[in-house]
């Protein structure tokens, strides 16, 4: 657990005057015809700290609102409108952002507004950046979508298409929203056309579900493209991928077979290769190519179609469906970072000095303004990484375990000595099977874990955690991650509610 010998111990009382003496500004507030700059964020959490820093000179407005998901959320016309005002635009980065919102944000603000990626020069700052581990232990083959590689140009994507499918049934590719909504990306029982296909930005990867209609073996055939924000691009490869669906399927002799762990199918926007990104040993990941390769799905893989209309798409309901589910809640586009930075208060500090340097710079009037509250504000920040640590410490060693909705407490965990050990979750609008339920019952039981915790914004769709919890007399909790919402609307009561949740639910001391 981390210590803090640098600072200086902060009360209570002081800690929450200054939070109230930089209170102007903030996401939702008109701060009047005294703001100099417009500011537009991308999450509510950075439009907190940038109205802490830019107080009365600041107008600052959030694209994603207080209780909406960064990673699915879908841009209005009037988020572009105040993109197009804003003098300065702060994001996250670190692909934290669903690739719509960023595409939005470089089609629409001027091109004399600086488009700041905090996450993406945090070290500099002082903030400390960790790898994404995503490891659920599933039984099944995780299988997601890759790009790597560059391309040339802000805001460009790259956009994989599928041409082609060989085999004795039908595949859909989708992704299920938060709010247990499927979007499609693929269905090739219309045949295919310029729509079965998807974005993602350069070094970028997506969870998405896998369905096939049939047992058999298919060949599934894929091209990309790059696209710029002015329209242009260029082809940049393709290749066919071999599918063996269910236990009878024979394999092309002299294949490798993948049916566990985690891997993508993946274009490199550079060299144009197509190829099977996998897991390797030591946590490495290694290239296969497409034709040296099989992705297998086993029959334990086979679910029914739902019979929610949303789902109509993958047939009859009660139909068999062979899937490889996209495990995670939500849409999720990420790279090889963790992007959920905050989630440790030191870091926090670091976005708020790099804060402060963006406003002085696009206004240099404000100087004295910014560096005020700035300081006033990493006094807050201080003495709340403090309170953060002395409140954790109290949660005893053997209890210091998470089990959450999705992977975003990874920060948190490391500043204040926690562990991460689950963030398993149904796969969307499907019942989950008796191996799922009772694999999830195992690991907390196990781990023997106190209490499961579910963020408020993602708490409808995480029915299979909430049950277990029940089933194994554990509690059911709630922590923050990517948002506030209604009782909580600011960085510092976020962070202490998380703070006296954890250790109220894992037997510390509030």
């Amino acid at each position: 657990m981390r210590g803090h010998p640098r600072r200086t111990t902060l009360t209570a009382a002081l800690l929450a005057a200054t939070a109230l003496l930089t209170g102007c500004g903030r996401l939702g507030e008109d701060s009047g015809s005294d703001a100099e700059l417009a500011v537009s964020t991308t999450t509510a959490i950075l439009a907190d700290l940038v109205g802490r820093v830019g107080g009365d000179r600041v107008d600052v407005t959030s694209i994603v609102p207080r209780n909406g998901d960064p990673h699915s959320y879908e841009p209005s016309p009037g988020d572009a409108t105040a993109v197009t005002r804003a003098d300065v635009v702060f994001s996250n980065g670190l692909l934290l952002e669903e690739p719509g919102i960023m595409k939005m944000v470089h089609t629409n603000a001027g091109k004399s507004a600086p488009k700041i990626e905090l996450g993406e020069r945090l070290e500099e700052y002082g903030g400390t950046v960790i790898e994404l581990e995503e490891d659920l232990g599933l039984d099944v083959l995780w299988l997601g979508w890759a790009v790597e590689g560059e391309v040339a140009g802000p805001g460009s994507q790259v956009r994989t298409t599928t041409t082609e499918l060989e085999g004795p049934g039908d595949l859909r590719v989708y992704l299920t929203d938060t709010l247990g909504r499927p979007k499609v990306y693929v269905d090739s029982s219309d045949g295919f056309d310029d729509a079965d296909s998807f974005t993602l930005p350069p070094e970028a990867h997506t969870h998405v579900n896998w369905a096939f209609s049939e047992p058999g073996v298919y060949r599934l055939t894929v091209e990309g493209r790059t696209e710029t924000l002015d329209g242009g691009g260029e082809e940049i490869g393709s290749g066919t991928f071999t599918f063996t669906v269910g236990d009878d399927a024979e394999p092309p002799a002299g294949t490798e077979v993948l049916d566990s762990g985690h891997a993508d199918v993946a274009l490199d926007a550079e060299t144009g290769e197509v190829y099977v990104r996998a897991d390797g040993a030591g946590g490495e990941t290694r290239r296969v190519a497409a034709e040296d390769v099989v992705l297998h799905v086993p029959d334990r893989a086979r679910e029914s179609v739902p019979e929610e209309k949303p789902y109509a798409f993958l047939g009859a309901p009660g139909d068999d469906l062979w899937v490889l589910p996209q495990a995670v809640l939500g849409q999720h586009v990420h790279g090889d970072l963790d992007p959920h930075t905050w989630e440790d208060v030191a870091n926090a500090e670091a976005y708020v000095r790099r804060i402060e340097a963006e406003l002085v710079r696009a206004d240099p009037e404000g100087r004295a303004t910014y560096e005020k509250n700035a300081a006033a504000y990493l006094r807050t920040l201080g003495a709340l990484d403090e309170e953060v640590a002395r409140t954790l410490a109290t949660v005893p060693e053997e209890n210091r375990k998470l089990v959450t909705t999705h992977d975003a407490f990874g920060y948190l965990a490391k500043a204040y000595g926690m562990e991460v050990v689950g963030f398993v979750v149904p796969v969307p609008n499907q019942e989950p099977s008796a191996a799922e339920v009772e694999k999830l019952g195992d690991t907390i039981r196990d781990k023997r874990v106190p209490s499961v915790f579910l963020e408020p914004n993602l708490a409808a769709r995480a029915d299979v955690l909430r049950r277990v919890a029940e089933d194994q007399r554990v509690g059911v909790c709630t922590l923050y991650g990517d948002s506030f919402d209604d009782k909580i609307h600011d960085y510092v009561s976020m962070m202490r509610h998380n703070a006296k949740e954890l250790a109220k639910c894992l037997g510390g001391s509030a």
